[in-house]
């Protein structure tokens, strides 16, 4: 099916990850430019992009330095679209009365106020129409007990920063989008070690599907929303991707 992505130039954060690395495949396979944001992980960039090949593009950056997102976007190129993919979750399971607040501000600083900064950066740079996707979490619409500080990073995406981007974007190009993916439990390197076949049969009582998401499924759906003939009247959603998971106990065992 044309998705209308060809030749469109598309920066992907975070996409040394497992689902950023999924997406900067998925856009490069419906023959967009992708370039592939990095923080820590060089390596798995460069290889990326290799794979990739022709004029794939590496750019490393911590988006949380204000200073080295506008480097970001002056070494990425004219974008027509941005997958705010980056984003990290601390493993450490910690009630709010033990929650450090040193601990909270890192959380929201690597994801809400880097995807502040990615979403400003691309707009800024926005020429015509253009799409951006914001990745949140199921954690931002059930809540996560132990993450609260992930969870209301999350929230504050798919929810205030969203709706609010959707209504500026068209003040700069009429038919600029922005829309949001909310995924669940997904097999990627920053669950490594939470999606054992105890830990899936545990999360999976909330889901109508009983399995874990891979990067790949979570990817279709953001080139879904990237793209113009598809997704060209669809603004401000948030397409969750967890298997019908709820905010309950679906299964009894």
């Amino acid at each position: 099916m044309e998705t209308g992505l060809k030749g469109k130039r598309v920066l992907v954060t975070g996409g040394s990850g497992g689902i950023g690395s999924a997406c900067a495949r998925a856009f490069a396979a419906e023959g967009a430019q992708v370039v592939v944001h990095f923080h820590q992980g060089r390596d798995r960039a460069e290889a990326l992009a290799a794979e990739l090949g022709g004029s794939t593009r590496v750019v490393g950056a911590d988006l949380t330095q204000e200073a080295e997102v506008e480097r970001m976007f002056a070494e990425s190129g004219a974008l027509d679209v941005c997958a705010a993919v980056a984003g990290a979750w601390p493993a450490e399971d910690l009630p709010v009365w033990e929650l450090p607040l040193e601990r909270w501000r890192a959380t929201l600083d690597a994801n809400l106020t880097a995807t502040f900064l990615t979403a400003r950066g691309f707009l800024q740079q926005l020429e015509g129409d253009g799409s951006l996707i914001l990745v949140g979490s199921t954690a931002g619409i059930v809540g996560e007990a132990g993450h609260a500080d992930y969870a209301a990073a999350k929230s504050a995406i798919l929810g205030g920063l969203l709706l609010s981007l959707k209504n500026e974007v068209v003040r700069k190009s009429p038919l600029a989008r922005v829309n949001a993916v909310a995924p669940g439990w997904t097999e990627s390197p920053m669950t490594r070690g939470h999606v054992s076949e105890e830990q899936v049969r545990r999360v999976s009582r909330t889901m109508a599907l009983r399995k874990v998401a891979q990067p790949e499924d979570v990817a279709a759906q953001v080139v879904v929303l990237a793209s113009p003939v598809l997704s060209g009247h669809v603004t401000g959603q948030v397409v969750t991707v967890a298997g019908g998971m709820e905010g309950r106990v679906v299964h009894d065992t």
